[in-house]
This record gives structure tokens, C-alpha cells and sequence, in this order.
């Protein structure tokens, strides 16, 4: 069987991500928004994100991941109000400075299967406390498989949230954070 490898993302596998998250955005809708309305780099490498992560399977880059700070990605997703920092604030009782979130966590799709994703979340999750931070995320409602995997590994739900990009006829995003007791 296959083994996935997690590693420090470079520059040299953004041309290779980019392709990725194009092939899976018509199965996983995700990115929500599709096209971009910025160049699809800009989506993977994070103008204030704390670090970032592939995944590898048979040395072939398969996937990705990033963590921002709550107030980098507040800036980067252009929130209209900070309902997510909030939530996510109140649903650890840290301040915003404390918190890091989970972002561009894609696989490609002849990786699914095989764990990459939640190797992916792992890092990130493993990353963020080493750091002691908190981890939080937010999850389009529609990701229905995004979400039952989140709250599979413990993830909870603390908050909604109404960003610019959703159209008016899709249910909030929702906040979600990682407590120190959860399983990753």
C-alpha cells in the first residue's frame, strides 16, 4: 500500500497545486467561489499564513494545507464582520491572537482514499498546538463530506457566519474549532 508523506510546502509545488485544486474543484465544489476572482496562487500560498504543508504519496505531491493566524485570514477572506473570530474567541475563551485556523486543505482526487487528507489535518492540527495556538476552522455547509469529517474527529461547531463570497441563497459557514481534549 501507499504511504503519505507530509512535508514544508515549497515555492517549486505551487504550479503542481494549482492544477490540483482546479481538477477537484467540480467534484469537492471547493474552492466555494470558481473561477477565483485573484490568481489561484494567491489561494494556495497565504499572504498571512504561519505555515503550510503537502502531501506526498509515491513522492508525488497529492494535496495541501495552511494555517493562518485568525487575524491574517480575517484580512485574507475580506470578512464583512468578525462573527467567525468571535465565535471561535468565545468557543476556546482565547483571544483572537491565540488562534490559528486551518485553511486550503485539498487532495487530489486520484488521492482520496488514502488518508492524505487527514494526514494533512493532522500536521496542521499537530502544528498549531505545538505552537500554542488553537486550532479553528470554517466549512461551507454544502461540504457535506468535509464536515462529517471534521466532526468525526472532533471537531465542533461554535458559530456562523455570512462572508461576501457566499451568495444569498446558501445556508452561513460554519466556525469550528479543535478543543485541547479532542482526539488530534
Amino acid at each position: 500500500m501507499s504511504r503519505v508523506t507530509i512535508r514544508e510546502r515549497r515555492i517549486e509545488d505551487i504550479p503542481r497545486l494549482v492544477e490540483i485544486l482546479a481538477e477537484q474543484q467540480p467534484q469537492s465544489r471547493y474552492p466555494f467561489r470558481w473561477p477565483l476572482p485573484f490568481p489561484t496562487e494567491q489561494f494556495i500560498a497565504r499572504e498571512h499564513e504561519l505555515a503550510a504543508f503537502v502531501a506526498e504519496l509515491d513522492g508525488e505531491v497529492v494535496g495541501h494545507v495552511c494555517i493562518q493566524s485568525v487575524q491574517g485570514q480575517a484580512i485574507t477572506h475580506a470578512h464583512v464582520d468578525d462573527s467567525l473570530d468571535r465565535a471561535w474567541s468565545a468557543g476556546h475563551g482565547r483571544p483572537a491572537a491565540d488562534l490559528a485556523t486551518v485553511s486550503s486543505l485539498f487532495t487530489a482526487l486520484t488521492a482520496r482514499g488514502h488518508g492524505a487528507g487527514g494526514t494533512l489535518l493532522d500536521a496542521a492540527v499537530a502544528w498549531i498546538r505545538a505552537h500554542d495556538l488553537a486550532p479553528c476552522l470554517d466549512v461551507v455547509q454544502r461540504h457535506s463530506v468535509a464536515l462529517k469529517v471534521y466532526e468525526a474527529r472532533g471537531w465542533i461547531r461554535v458559530g456562523e457566519a455570512r462572508p461576501p463570497w457566499l451568495p444569498d441563497d446558501e445556508p452561513p459557514v460554519l466556525a469550528m474549532i479543535l478543543l485541547p481534549d479532542s482526539r488530534k
